[in-house]
């Protein structure tokens, strides 16, 4: 890669949180000695906070400069759930503004900073999640019904939730973020507002080591605007019912490296963002200069993910020496007219992928639209060029897919197809080979796609 990331660095100086008053206790609220333990190490000019082995229950706490936070073999820290400590505020999700309860774990224009260790941190996200009923056995969907009886009938089959206050505020709706008392009206159903788990905004040097990271209200890690990134070693988890329970949400960052790292997801495994349509596109912040290598995903809905959040641009990645097991789709861009943005400059080589549901494959600028074919109201919604995402110069090489539903699926807009693919030395077992749809330059080379038809063996620009 042509680009340098820098790590943290800290004193040898370490600040034990039993000596600022934690009890291993299932009852004990540790929030205010563990953040008093990071202000201490922080104002001492930096070092490492431990919690040691042992069950700790906390509310939320913020990271400061030069704080290392490491958490022993055995130490399992899970964070509570109540309106009192979890106040909504204005913040930034799905690349807009939005109301948001605050985040078990945040950190907010700081330098220098860690979470490291073998142990578990728990986000107690099972509290805030409503589960679509589809994605339950019936033994496990008897259990939610008695922990709360609220569940709404829809067309795919209903969803449960977890307290009358989400139930609720899923029949209000949010209020209007322009009215001044837009928080004040949503607190009522305050928990309707998942939180991520891990919110890092405009931080510099961030490493996230070894450690277990789990059961997240919503989406699991998300940095945004931050630079020299590194998730190395560490365990990303949630059920698969999680809904939007993303393992790493890499939003409008530079200089990150993702390595070696295992995601099992209720939703995108790994995801790069950049911000979402006009609004988004006033800051500048693409994500840029990413290198993701030597993971493994299982059981989510994207392997590697780009987007739908992408208007800031999203460049220069290379992802490689990964595998990708039961994941919905395998290697997903997705888009929509209206977000704008160029993702370009992506190489992705050295991929194993086996048993993937749907497309090994997609590259779709329809993600809000149920039918490209027939419905052009968003693409009749705006003619400036500025609103029309673009997909472009894009590697693929090196890359096996055991099972797939379908092999390569590209959906682009008439507007501006997507272009310019290279596809080298693919193989894949699947049971529709191709689906072309807006697309130009698509380049084939040795791209080898099996089904019950038979096989095709592809040397050619393909226009679609």
């Amino acid at each position: 890669m042509n680009f340098k990331i820098e790590l943290p660095k800290f004193k040898n100086k370490q600040y034990n949180i039993l000596d600022f008053g934690a009890k291993i206790s299932t009852k004990f609220n540790n929030k205010m000695a563990i953040q008093q333990a990071i202000d201490t190490c922080s104002q001492n000019g930096g070092g490492m906070v431990i919690i040691p082995n042992g069950y700790f229950l906390s509310g939320p706490i913020v990271l400061k400069s030069n704080v290392n936070l490491h958490l022993e073999n055995n130490a399992f820290l899970q964070f509570t759930k109540s309106k009192e400590e979890y106040p909504l505020i204005w913040t930034d999700y799905e690349g807009q503004k939005r109301i948001r309860a605050v985040s078990p774990i945040t950190a907010d224009h700081q330098t220098n900073i860690a979470i490291t260790g073998h142990g578990v941190i728990d986000g107690n996200g099972v509290l805030w999640r409503g589960i679509k009923r589809m994605k339950l056995t019936e033994k496990e969907f008897q259990r939610c019904l008695k922990k709360s009886p609220y569940f709404q009938e829809t067309k795919e089959g209903g969803i449960w939730y977890p307290t009358q206050t989400v139930y609720e505020g899923v029949q209000v709706g949010e209020p209007d973020y322009n009215d001044p008392n837009a928080l004040e009206l949503a607190s009522k159903h305050y928990d309707m507002y998942r939180p991520v788990l891990l919110s890092l905004k405009h931080c510099d040097k961030i490493l996230i080591e070894d450690i277990t990271i789990q059961n997240s209200p919503a989406w699991n890690i998300h940095p945004w605007f931050c630079t020299n990134f590194t998730l190395k070693n560490a365990k990303v988890r949630n059920k698969y019912s999680a809904q939007n329970g993303d393992g790493l949400d890499l939003e409008s960052c530079q200089n990150c490296e993702i390595v070696g790292t295992v995601f099992e997801v209720g939703d995108d495994g790994i995801c790069i963002k950049s911000g979402k349509n006009a609004e988004a596109r006033q800051i500048e912040g693409p994500c840029e200069n990413v290198w993701i290598h030597d993971c493994k995903v299982f059981d989510a809905h994207g392997g590697f993910v780009v987007g739908s959040e992408m208007s800031r641009g999203v460049h220069n990645l290379l992802v490689e020496n990964c595998t990708f097991i039961g994941t919905d789709i395998g290697v997903r861009f997705k888009s929509a007219m209206g977000r704008g943005g160029v993702v370009e400059d992506i190489t992705i080589r050295n991929i194993h992928m086996a048993n993937i549901l749907e497309e090994a494959f997609i590259f779709t600028m329809g993600y809000v639209l149920k039918n490209l074919e027939t419905d052009k109201t968003d693409e009749m919604q705006s003619t400036l060029r500025e609103d029309i995402p673009e997909f472009k110069n894009v590697i693929m090489e090196n890359i096996c897919c055991e099972h797939a539903k379908i092999g390569i699926k590209i959906e682009g807009l008439e507007a501006l197809p997507i272009h310019h693919l290279y596809f080298k030395n693919i193989e894949i077992t699947a049971e529709e080979a191709l689906v072309l749809k807006r697309a130009e330059e698509i380049h084939m080379d040795n791209v080898i796609i099996e089904t019950p038809n038979g096989k095709q063996i592809l040397n050619e620009v393909l226009k679609g």
